[in-house]
């Protein structure tokens, strides 16, 4: 009978595991920029940072956003479902425009009250056109790995998966499971992470990763509160957690003109950096950039940074001989 009882057990932990599902907005194939060689991301929902210069701002909530994008909208004349579907009226018929597909035909598209709109969603299951989606969607463990496995064999030696957000730790059960798991199918595991956790977390991860794609992102708390929403302190500590733990890491600085940007802080950073030693693989710059705006105007969110503008070669340039004159390897991204 104890024998039965325990086996029962090993089932009903098999199932569970099994069972374990995350709210994620994308699955990536072909990643290249997302840590080594040829990756597949799995992009998880909700992030307790607000940076401003957020390139992906579906990613942080952990509730769905209705996601809107006009060029994909067939126009009311042959679908109109979404009218029809808004249980507050909020999605009415916009000013006719001239047809992308075939010029010198108009078409009437729709426009969403967003005071009004209450995000049922009900509006993105009506259309057919996928115009109209929420901004995330629940996946099991077994359902994303299963969609990892297809592109095994294009990975090669150094790629792999790369579970990245929005924040993955704070999704824990599905990201830690989803890392185990691939690392069982021969397959290299990358977190990208902000690493604004509890410590504890990053302990029980470190065995299952291969390789943390670490933000630093400003080393002054008081500018990194106003900047991200959170103090760096435990950002900080948390990376000395990992070198300290045997993890492997690859820095990642987004460089932000006017903000974050200035030598002093990338300084302050490099030498940060080097006492992580060895543990750190590579340093990545990545330069500001706007192509995030489309994403703030399909959600109906104000872009906070209208008035910064990329950074010149020159500016980047500068930033990376800080660290090459501290031997720290580094690239731009």
């Amino acid at each position: 009978m104890k024998e039965t009882v325990s086996q029962m057990r090993q089932v009903e932990e098999i199932m569970e595991k099994k069972c374990i599902t995350g709210h994620i907005y994308d699955i990536q194939g072909y990643s290249v920029h997302d840590g080594p060689g040829i990756r597949t991301t799995v992009y998880t929902k909700g992030c307790p940072l607000r940076c401003l210069w957020c390139h992906s701002p579906e990613s942080q909530t952990f509730t769905d956003e209705l996601s809107y994008m006009p060029l994909r909208c067939v126009g009311i004349d042959k679908c109109g479902l979404c009218l029809k579907a808004c249980p507050e009226e909020a999605i009415t018929e916009a000013e006719p425009e001239e047809s992308l597909q075939n010029p010198g035909e108009l078409i009437t598209k729709v426009r969403i009250d967003r005071e009004r709109c209450t995000n049922c969603l009900a509006c993105a299951k009506a259309c057919p056109a996928k115009s109209l989606m929420p901004s995330g969607y629940d996946i099991t463990v077994e359902e994303a790995l299963r969609r990892v496995l297809l592109d095994k064999p294009f990975f090669g030696e150094d790629g792999g998966i790369t579970i990245s957000g929005g924040e993955p730790l704070s999704q824990f059960d599905f990201t830690y499971e989803l890392a185990r798991r691939s690392k069982e199918e021969g397959i290299t595991v990358c977190l990208d992470t902000t690493g604004y956790c509890d410590g504890e977390l990053i302990d029980r991860i470190i065995p299952v990763t291969d390789l943390f794609l670490y933000d630093i992102k400003e080393m002054d708390s008081r500018k990194s509160e106003h900047f991200t929403g959170v103090k760096n302190e435990l950002i900080l500590e948390n990376a000395v957690r990992i070198a300290r733990g045997g993890g492997r890491l690859q820095i990642r600085i987004p460089t932000i003109p006017k903000l974050n940007g200035d030598l002093e802080n990338i300084r302050r950073t490099a030498e940060f950096v080097r006492t992580l030693g060895d543990a750190v693989d590579l340093v990545q710059v990545l330069p500001y950039h706007r192509m995030g705006i489309p994403k703030y105007e399909r959600i109906a969110r104000k872009y906070p940074l209208p008035n910064i503008d990329p950074p010149s070669d020159e500016y980047m340039e500068e930033r990376l001989q800080i660290f090459r004159e501290l031997d720290i390897p580094v690239q731009l991204h």
